[in-house]
């Protein structure tokens, strides 16, 4: 027997190697795309329930808008309605009929049209007038025997003498010699200003629609013989 026709008889598998290339791609395909199927597919729950997490979000914040824009209607309705009773209540006061005039029956028809059932509207408005007159003579009254109250200062004043020579008793006698409706002297001292000298300290109390600062210290200065200046050392509201 040839080499050749051994080879023929001989049961050998010459394409061994293209069979089990086929059968590795078979299993990778069986088997290796499944984990990228599985993976896409929970990426995609993933993005489905995000999705329907910001549904909700949009559902809340719809539903809140729509209860705020439910609570501005029923306000405006209610002062639409209280506009809409204003008329109604703020007509102003109600103007009273005149009494019905007691009428007594006696059978007449002929007295029955001459009976006035109802008051004038001339008598109406003299009732309510009379009535409006005295209410502002009493109001008047009132105001006038409430005390009018009088706007008065307290003013402390420094009257420097010329030198340590000057009399300062007759300084004080001169200040306290200006007079004038409402003003009232108070009490005085001397105080040291150096060197021997000193100055009168004076209080006084004044109305301040009669007597100013200015009229006093151009009074106070006509003396001077003892009066160098005047200041104000201190001026308060009573």
């Amino acid at each position: 027997m040839s080499g050749l026709q051994c080879l023929t008889a001989e049961k050998i598998w010459f394409d061994k190697h293209r069979y089990d290339e086929a059968e590795r791609m078979f299993y990778e395909g069986a088997n290796g795309p499944a984990p990228k199927q599985q993976s896409s597919s929970h990426s995609g729950e993933q993005e489905l329930v995000a999705r329907m997490k910001s549904l909700e979000v949009e559902n809340h914040t719809l539903h809140k808008v729509v209860g705020d824009m439910r609570a501005a209607l029923q306000k405006l309705e209610a002062r639409v309605a209280q506009l809409e009773k204003i008329p109604a209540t703020a007509a102003g006061p109600t103007v009273k009929a005149a009494p019905v005039k007691q009428v007594e029956e006696n059978g007449d028809d002929d007295d029955d049209d001459d009976v006035d059932l109802f008051g004038s509207d001339d008598e109406a408005d003299e009732e309510a007038a009379r009535l409006k007159q005295e209410r502002v003579e009493a109001y008047t009254a009132r105001k006038a025997k409430k005390p009018t109250l009088i706007a008065k200062s307290s003013i402390l004043l420094d009257v420097k003498p010329w030198d340590d020579e000057t009399d300062m008793s007759k300084l004080e006698e001169c200040v306290r010699s200006v007079q004038m409706d409402g003003l009232l002297w108070g009490a005085s001292k001397l105080v040291p200003v150096g060197y021997g000298i000193k100055k009168l300290q004076i209080n006084c109390v004044v109305e301040d629609d009669k007597v100013g600062t200015d009229i006093l210290e151009e009074e106070i200065t006509k003396f001077e013989d003892f009066v160098q200046s005047i200041d104000v050392a201190a001026f308060n509201k009573i």
